[in-house]
């Protein structure tokens, strides 16, 4: 399919020059289309930041909410029809911040989404504060003194909660990227993909070469079905590792474990609604 299948057109899009976001939207526009995926199979859904201005800028389905709020929707997009590709998209601060609570129990529920979080450790769009992800004595106009909490590990937190597929790409590796891309959407339940990539306007510490010199790749080697061996190379500090970590294929996804699908695998969308039953259900109530 051409990739221009998924262009607007001429649009101002507000990202800064340089900015990591215009990588992950021209290589998950590559990665739909060279899957042959329509614009009407896939819904971007957001929360609010610069990274979640995504679906603002793909011609296809999307939905923008609120701030930390895209998990929920896209699950439940997904519950009403399976038979979309969904993406929730956003920046750290909006998917670990913010929608923390949401990243957790989505993991937990493994709806079959692909999460992207746009990964450059500080909030861009309320310009520059420290963010869930952003390093120890990180210096912002806020924190003043630099950050004294520990950073959030994103992708330590999803193996442990058993998340049914864990990656980490960069903007530096545009292949490696849609690759990784191309996997989680194929995979079958929550694939989360943290992508680290410069702020370059309010972060100039994680600039693009500081993430080429302190990051390295899993080797080919690497067993992603090994969740302690997942855990341990997850936790590594000095040189963060990029890859896929783990891969878990014996979990049902959310959809499948719905009582609505048992009998059935017609989308909830598309079914005849019976008001009539809904009625006898409201008299009986009513009648207690």
């Amino acid at each position: 399919m051409d990739i221009n299948s998924y262009d607007i057109g001429n649009i101002d899009i507000a990202w800064c020059p340089g900015c990591g976001n215009f990588t992950i939207w021209k290589v998950l526009k590559e990665t739909l289309s060279e899957l042959d995926l329509e614009p009407r199979e896939v819904v971007i859904v957001s929360g609010i930041g610069q990274a979640a201005k995504m679906p603002h800028y793909l011609k296809c389905h999307t939905f923008n909410g609120l701030h930390g709020r895209s998990l929920p929707p896209a699950t439940g997009i997904k519950a009403v029809n399976p038979k979309l590709t969904v993406i929730a998209e956003s920046g750290d601060g909006d998917m670990y911040g913010e929608g923390g609570n949401h990243f957790i129990h989505t993991i937990r529920r493994n709806p079959n989404i692909i999460n992207i979080v746009h990964n450059n450790m500080v909030y861009g769009l309320t310009k520059g504060q420290a963010s869930p992800t952003s390093q120890l004595g990180f210096v912002t106009p806020v924190q003043v003194n630099g950050v004294i909490l520990e950073p959030l590990n994103p992708i330590t937190v999803a193996i442990a909660l058993n998340a049914s597929f864990v990656a980490r790409t960069s903007t530096v590796d545009t292949d490696q990227m849609k690759m990784i891309f191309k996997k989680a959407i194929q995979h079958k339940g929550y694939a989360l993909v943290d992508v680290f990539h410069p702020c370059v306007s309010f972060n100039k510490i994680n600039t693009y070469q500081w993430f080429r010199e302190n990051t390295y790749y899993l080797e080919k080697s690497y067993d992603p079905k090994n969740k302690f061996d997942a855990f341990k190379r997850a936790s590594e500090t000095e040189k963060l590792p990029l890859g896929i970590f783990y891969i878990n294929r014996d979990k049902s996804s959310f959809e499948e474990s719905l009582n609505v699908y048992q009998e059935s695998n017609e989308s909830l969308f598309s079914r005849h609604a019976e008001l009539s039953r809904l009625q006898e259900f409201i008299n009986k109530k009513k009648e207690e």
